[in-house]
């Protein structure tokens, strides 16, 4: 279920650089996507890292 898997992502990502991202725009490319917790969860941890604004893509969306 999408509950279990936004769980196992919970600080699954960190920027490991952080000024790398403070302050700038950041696009997030995934091939695909099902619950979008995956997404979530990244774009959690560049918002942490400063990013100022955080955009995501996926090519494909499956249907569950």
């Amino acid at each position: 279920p999408a509950a279990a898997r936004h769980d196992n992502l919970r600080d699954a990502f960190v920027a490991p650089r952080p000024e790398r991202v403070a302050g700038r725009r950041v696009l997030l490319v995934d091939d695909v996507t099902t619950t979008g917790a995956t997404l979530r969860a990244a774009r959690g941890a560049l918002c942490s890292a400063g990013a100022a604004q955080v955009g995501a893509l996926a090519l494909l969306r499956t249907l569950a």
